[in-house]
């Protein structure tokens, strides 16, 4: 249902993690020689520490990211006093992490800020109108080691004896407390031979030859046959916005493509970017 473009997707995520969260007074938080590093910067830093420090406690991280930035600073320092601001390497790298800084605050503030509640739950409603309709069951089984036990188990059941009590005191399977209930499941969830032989059944009737699978052989009763309901809105909402994120920043890209005329002049390059953009039109 929500399969989203996978580039696509981890570009908004890292694009997400790069946005600052500058602190109200922005207080200065650490010296380096004359130069200061305020709130903002460490925010900043906490939100790039790499993925395996990000899992710290929220202390720790922040001293991990002090430390990267005070380090940052020292040697920031050293290379200026080198001379290195001047070096055409670094002003090609500059240029390109500028542009990038652009590219992520644009897109926080037209796509990741512009998504509203009501064009979620739209798109959540629209989702699940397209959905095609599943069966679901709601059935109990009672697991034997031999096919002989199960034939037995299916003679007390045609004289009368309760599937529950017959469950709770034959079954091997772990459920037997619960009388052999398995609750409700669609397709694809239970082993094949188990399935077939369930959905089968019309309500309120068991199978009246033992069935057997890996497990041993069961005899099955189906409770209750129904449409399965879609996902909750609230379990899916955030796959959902991204979704929605997803598609505004497409049409972002896809206005200013109509608008500056993209040239790749490598035919290689040329070739796989169009099947790339051809191959995210059809998601």
């Amino acid at each position: 249902m929500l399969r989203l473009n996978k580039i696509v997707l981890a570009a908004c995520v890292s694009l997400i993690a790069l946005q600052g969260v500058a602190s109200a007074e922005d207080a200065v938080v650490a010296k380096v020689g004359s130069l200061e590093i305020k709130q903002s910067e460490l925010d900043l830093a906490i939100a790039n520490l790499d993925p395996q420090l990000s899992q710290l406690p929220d202390e720790q991280k922040k001293v991990a990211a002090l430390s990267g930035a005070i380090d940052v600073k020292l040697l920031a320092a050293n290379a200026e006093a080198a001379g290195l601001k001047d070096d055409p390497e670094y002003q090609r790298r500059l240029a390109f992490i500028a542009e990038r800084e652009l590219h992520n605050a644009y897109f926080k503030k037209n796509v990741v800020d512009a998504v509203t509640p009501e064009e979620v739950k739209a798109r959540y409603d629209k989702e699940v109108a397209a959905l095609p309709k599943q069966e679901e069951i709601r059935a109990r089984h009672i697991l034997v080691k031999t096919e002989d036990e199960a034939k037995a188990i299916i003679a007390e059941l045609d004289a009368g004896k309760s599937f529950v009590d017959l469950a709770k005191e034959k079954s091997t399977d772990p459920n037997k407390s619960e009388g052999g209930d398995l609750g409700y499941f669609t397709k694809g969830r239970m082993v094949p031979e188990f399935e077939e032989a369930a959905f089968a059944l019309e309500k309120g009737t068991y199978t009246k030859t033992p069935v057997k699978t890996q497990f041993g052989f069961h005899v099955i009763l189906l409770e209750d046959k129904r449409e399965a309901a879609p996902p909750a809105f609230e379990a899916v909402e955030q796959q959902v916005r991204q979704l929605v994120m997803r598609d505004k920043y497409l049409a972002l890209i896809e206005k200013a493509k109509a608008e500056q005329k993209v040239e790749i002049v490598d035919e290689t390059l040329r070739k796989g970017y169009e099947e790339a953009n051809k191959q995210q039109a059809q998601q």
